[in-house]
This record gives C-alpha cells, structure tokens and sequence, in this order.
C-alpha cells in the first residue's frame, strides 16, 4: 500500500457509497486507477467488505455494552471461536493490558442483556468479566 492507497481507504471510511468519478476527483487521478486500485485492494484482502452506519436509537437493539474479558491461561483463541457466532457480539477486539478481549454486546432489553451476559460468562475458558454499559454515543 501507497500514499494514495492510504487515502483512497481514509475516503471509503468516511462514506463508502462515494461514487468512482468522485473518488477519482478527490484524489486527483483518473477513474481507471481509482478503479484499479479498488479491484486490486479488494483481490488482496485489504478491503473485505463495504458496509454502513446507523445512529444507535436507529437500531433495534437499545442495550450496547462493552464487555473487557480475561481468558484463562492460552485459551484466547478458543474463546474468540465460541464467541464469534454468538448474535449478541457485534465486535471482538483483542487487547493488551489487564483484558485480552473486549466485546462489544447488542440486546433489546435488559432481560435479554442479562441473558447475554450469562451465556458469555459460561463460556468455557473465561476467567473474568466486567461490562460497561454504552449511555451516549457522541461521535459516529
């Protein structure tokens, strides 16, 4: 990856719907290498998917939560195995310092939320928990 490549990435963060010629613009090249550079990104596993953005009270679930997880012993990688089909983890994050993970949890409600935190809690080859609820969210 190049200086331009790094730009074009900074763009796509910003709004991944910028259309090719405006991508192009912005960058001040033509909209072959634009495109070039997209099918060459993507082909190389730089860019593995195109996604959006809601404003959390768009969204269904009204509970978000981070989650900073301890794993017993070398286990992070099983843990993260059981934890990436759960459909309360939106995000898996590992980390250094005290945490190993953090995971980023979703639920309609608080019943449902204590369901969630039980579940992960079972999961066999975590040592310890401790979750923060999200309040506001300030920037997107």
């Amino acid at each position: 990856m190049d200086d331009l490549d790094a730009e074009l990435i900074a763009l796509l963060r910003d709004d991944a719907r910028l259309p090719v010629v405006a991508l192009a613009k912005k960058l001040r090249v033509a909209r072959a290498t634009v495109q070039n550079r997209l099918a060459r990104l993507e082909r190389d596993g730089v860019i593995v998917g195109y996604t959006l953005r809601l404003k959390p009270q768009a969204e269904g679930h009204r509970i978000r939560a981070i989650m900073s997880i301890e794993v017993e012993g070398n286990r992070a990688q099983e843990v993260l195995r059981q934890l990436r089909g759960h459909p309360a983890v939106t995000a898996l994050h590992t980390t250094n310092g005290r945490w190993d993970l953090m995971a980023e949890l979703r639920a309609d409600n608080l019943e449902s939320f204590d369901r969630v935190l039980a579940a992960i809690r079972m999961v066999d080859g975590i040592a310890n928990t401790e979750t923060s609820i999200l309040l506001t969210t300030h920037k997107l």
